[in-house]
């Protein structure tokens, strides 16, 4: 008998739906709850800016590698 597939999509710890992903290692929920890769889960407020921030992997004589990888950055005019 073959045995069942496990479900690829991340579940909301709150609300059990399916997240959607933003960023490679960020991902969302409409109940408001967020995950990130290293941080774990976390609740989104109003003053929360998603961004993608590019990060030098190797340097060499000729060229330089580079990362985009997801940033939280809090904007202040929100409060």
């Amino acid at each position: 008998m073959a045995e069942k597939k496990k479900n690829p999509k991340q579940r909301c710890p709150n609300c059990g739906r399916a997240m959607k992903q933003q960023f490679i290692g960020l991902k969302h929920c409409k109940c408001g709850t967020s995950w990130q890769k290293g941080s774990g889960y976390f609740e989104r407020t109003p003053g929360m800016v998603f961004a993608l921030e590019r990060k030098i992997t190797k340097k060499s004589k000729n060229s330089v590698r580079s990362k985009q990888v997801p940033v939280i950055r809090y904007d202040e005019k929100q409060g």
